[in-house]
């Protein structure tokens, strides 16, 4: 028996609560195709890439949330709530967890997070900054540096909003430490950089459902690459 398997190796649909077809978010393919077929996860990083409204961030939620992690970001230990606005998905589906792994979790979610630095405050640990005292970047990289520290599952959600270029490859640095490790990405992002890191697995979402692609061949990478060789080409359409 392989006692070195990730925290999740498989996301299966739920069949004692499925959710109704014809609605929100089952009229998603990617979400429709993973209540269809289920998920395999990858040890180690996982991206999720694609346009906005294709469901990536709507899987990493449901993940993160059947995983037992709090909906609006940070830990299963340590729960606060502004206004609930998760899916109904993490009810529909059930996680496969690996065999010996460890059941240590972060949920990093980038549109929720002043509201996590909030509960922090009111509920301070000794190692713990006062997060609102940093820029939106900054107390970015100090969660990196105070939370991601070990084996488990970690699920981002476009985590790159608040970083610069130079804070971007940190982060890149911190993920690839973690799969070094033990831990297991799973990362929604709309940025090219963050998802050429090398030995990860990207999925890429979108009218199709989800799809193994390489970085070369990505929708996203193609565009940037497009836009940057040549942003006159781009900008006289939409300047007129």
């Amino acid at each position: 028996m392989d006692f070195s398997q990730p925290p999740v190796v498989r996301v299966v649909p739920d069949g004692e609560h499925p959710l109704p077809g014809g609605v929100w978010p089952r009229t998603v393919p990617a979400v429709e195709q993973v209540l269809r077929d289920g998920l395999e996860l990858a040890p180690g990083v996982t991206f999720l890439v694609g346009e906005n409204g294709s469901g990536k961030s709507t899987l990493v939620e449901a993940v993160a949330v059947a995983y037992g992690l709090s909906p609006e970001g940070g830990t299963a230990h340590g729960r606060h709530s502004t206004r609930a606005t998760e899916s109904p998905l993490h009810r529909a589906v059930r996680l496969q967890r690996g065999v010996g792994s460890g059941r240590w979790g972060f949920f990093l979610r980038a549109e929720t997070m002043h509201g996590w630095y909030t509960f922090l405050e009111e509920h301070p640990g000794p190692r713990d900054p006062v997060f609102h005292e940093m820029s939106h970047g900054e107390s970015f990289l100090a969660v990196l540096e105070t939370r991601f520290d070990g084996p488990g599952l970690y699920c981002l959600d476009e985590p790159e909003a608040a970083l610069s270029f130079a804070s971007t490859l940190s982060l890149m640095s911190v993920l690839a430490d973690l799969a070094g490790r033990g831990g297991q990405v799973l990362c929604a992002t709309h940025s090219p950089v963050l998802a050429a890191l090398p030995g990860a697995t990207i999925l890429e979402v979108g009218p199709w459902g989800l799809r193994e692609a390489a970085w070369e061949e990505l929708e996203l990478v193609q565009h940037w690459r497009a836009f940057l060789d040549a942003p006159g080409r781009y900008l006289r359409h939409l300047l007129g």
